[in-house]
């Protein structure tokens, strides 16, 4: 049986991991957290958390970079908002939740096989490609990097229902000028 270490020092610690989740959720005052325990009291999706919305601010404060990028809280936040607008410091909670989803795919460092980060990287390459999310490509997609293949066989009566309605196409989706929104996102990437 392998111990491992569970104490983190001080110089492991982040210092700028703070900052960084300030600028990207756009929620200055995250450090006037005073742990009251709000958040995770009001969100419906807690009891299921490895580590309750509360917990998580305070591993931001403290620059737990790894812990909090690798937790399952992140991804499992309803995005309701129900723990933002009870805060009593007014902390942008749910926008601190989004911000380190897109830090813990910028890093690659979410759990593999969890559909949610895996979802939100093919929708982004594919209206990035395309300028449109084509719902049967991106569901493919979705199935085949997360392998869920069994999943996949599972919903493809659903899939051939949806098609013969006309509600999902083979066909993919794309707008006329690419070049553009090509444009627009890279102006975009620049200002981050």
């Amino acid at each position: 049986m392998e111990i491992q270490r569970k104490v983190k020092y001080e110089e492991e610690l982040d210092p700028n991991f703070l900052a960084e989740i300030k600028h990207l959720s756009g929620s200055e005052n995250i450090d006037g957290c005073i742990q009251c325990g709000t958040c995770s009291s009001s969100c419906p999706m807690s009891i299921y958390m490895d580590y309750p919305p509360r917990k998580i601010i305070a591993m931001v404060k403290n620059g737990f970079r790894d812990e909090a990028l690798r937790s399952f809280t992140i991804w499992l936040c309803p995005s309701c908002y129900a723990c933002q607008v009870r805060c009593p410091s007014q902390i942008k909670i749910t926008d601190v939740m989004y911000a380190l989803k897109r830090k813990a795919i910028e890093t690659n460092v979410f759990p593999s096989r969890f559909a949610i980060p895996v979802l939100d990287r093919e929708m982004s390459r594919l209206i990035a490609k395309y300028g449109r999310n084509s719902e049967l490509w991106l569901i493919l997609r979705l199935y085949l990097k997360s392998r869920h293949f069994l999943t996949m066989i599972k919903m493809a009566p659903l899939g051939l229902k949806l098609m013969k309605t006309g509600r999902m196409s083979l066909r993919r989706e794309s707008i006329k000028n690419k070049k553009q929104m090509k444009a627009l996102l890279n102006a975009l990437k620049e200002e981050t």
